[in-house]
């Protein structure tokens, strides 16, 4: 893997910063939420930016699905204050079943 250029190592760290405190509110706040994955290119940061929720189950991730919109929000408002601006909050953050390996 390239090493990444202090630009994206800043970008790299807005983002694990931005997930990991949206991972926390989630665990509290959505029941079935197991984790928040990310996936990025750095060099098309931060449309390339995807944030996911994954759940347990079908049950739960159906249960969510109303809540995304907030969730999308929160995202993207949480970037702002990180001087990042997401031009679709829609596009970056999904409620999935799958995992970063899958």
């Amino acid at each position: 893997m390239k090493k990444l250029s202090k630009v994206q190592q800043k970008q790299q760290a807005i983002v694990i910063n931005v997930a990991d405190m949206l991972e926390q509110q989630a665990r509290e706040e959505i029941p079935g939420m197991l984790q928040c994955w990310f996936d990025v290119e750095y060099h098309l940061f931060p449309g390339s930016l995807i944030l996911c929720f994954q759940f347990e189950d079908a049950q739960t991730l159906e249960a969510a699905k109303p809540d995304l919109l907030k969730w999308q929000k929160r995202l993207s408002a949480a970037m702002l204050k990180k001087g990042v601006i997401l031009k679709d909050m829609r596009r970056h953050l999904t409620f999935t079943l799958q995992g970063p390996e899958d």
